[in-house]
């Protein structure tokens, strides 16, 4: 189960440094799920167009730490309305930014299990006219790994927030954060308070604090991700 963690964070202004309550929250509310597929053999665009003409989706599977020699990549698809049901209940972004417990069977309608484990998906290919998902990329979440995750980053408070009711407004920099994190402390989001923010006030990636054992991949963490502005020309 994601541990929660809340972090505080000093912003910096000209005016006296406020202090203010950032956190980086758990999934651990959302009930265990899991992504059902079976194995498939073979590649390319016709092939994927006949899994998607049937109802299901293709999916590949990779591993990405060096540390483990055995090469673990697996083509697999899995049923379409298994997948938007997954993603109904854990909304894009935050469904790659979660891991997924992975059970793959032996064949549609059957209950063997041929391979299982834990992955993390990092990309949803869509249609860019229809919207209609292409295929899924996955990683495998391994014991001991570690894996490179989009952190989406929640703003709340918008409504008490005292720049904003001044007439400012809120500028988003950046929507998420890169981390290099533990497969088994996989941050889900994180969540900034501007409920206490005025006007010209800035939060920056160095002020939101996770847990050690996660490494933000930025060479500049004095860089922005946010910021009240005056709408004022």
């Amino acid at each position: 189960m994601m541990q929660k963690w809340r972090v505080a964070a000093t912003l910096c202004r000209a005016q006296p440094s406020l202090s203010r309550a950032l956190s980086s929250s758990s999934s651990s509310s959302l009930q265990e799920l899991a992504i059902e597929a079976v194995p498939r053999e073979f590649t390319g665009r016709r092939v994927a167009a006949r899994e998607r003409a049937q109802g299901r989706i293709p999916a590949v599977i990779f591993e990405r730490n060096n540390s483990f020699p055995v090469s673990r990549k697996r083509l697999i698809t899995a049923d379409r309305n298994h997948i938007l049901t997954l993603l109904g209940s854990v909304e894009e972004p935050f469904f790659l930014s979660r891991t997924f417990d992975l059970r793959i069977l032996a064949g549609p309608g059957s209950s063997h299990v041929l391979e299982s484990g834990t992955v993390l998906p990092i990309k949803v290919h869509r249609n860019s006219e229809t919207g209609e998902i292409l295929n899924l990329v996955l990683v495998w979440a391994m014991d001991g790994g570690e894996l490179e995750v989009d952190v989406p980053i929640v703003f709340n408070g918008a409504s008490d927030c005292p720049g904003i009711k001044k007439g400012g407004a809120l500028r988003k920099i950046r929507t998420s954060l890169k981390y290099l994190c533990p497969a088994n402390n996989i941050l889900p989001k994180i969540d900034v308070d501007l409920s206490n923010l005025d006007i010209g006030d800035r939060i920056f990636m160095r002020d939101i604090k996770v847990d050690p054992s996660l490494k933000l991949l930025s060479k500049n963490d004095t860089f922005p991700i946010c910021k009240i502005v005056s709408e004022k020309l």
